[in-house]
């Protein structure tokens, strides 16, 4: 899937960052990717609101660094959600999931 087809949010899963700091949010993204992949959710949102956009830099910066990330943009109808494209090809072999947990 495209992030440019997505239309609507709800279905997808997502978190609410809303009162972290910075540093609770590193932290929270990078779990919210790893949970996903293992549950084999391609796409994901990440509410970081609108705010003075601290959070949405840190998320930004969050998600660049992650190698399991494909592409992440800002949602055009929501200025404060990101959707996010996780990389769920060679699962196994990265080791986030384990040869028993895979059927």
């Amino acid at each position: 899937m495209n992030l440019d087809s997505v239309i609507f949010i709800d279905n997808f899963p997502k978190i609410d960052l809303h009162g972290c700091d910075r540093e609770t949010s590193r932290v929270l993204v990078n779990d919210f990717i790893r949970d996903n992949i293992k549950m084999q959710n391609e796409i994901i949102v990440i509410v970081h609101g609108i705010g003075g956009g601290i959070i949405r830099k840190t998320v930004a910066e969050t998600l660049k660094k992650n190698k399991n990330v494909v592409a992440f943009k800002t949602f055009y109808n929501n200025m404060g959600a990101t959707i996010v494209k996780i990389k769920l090809e060679n699962i196994k072999k990265s080791g986030i999931i384990s040869n028993h947990q895979i059927k």
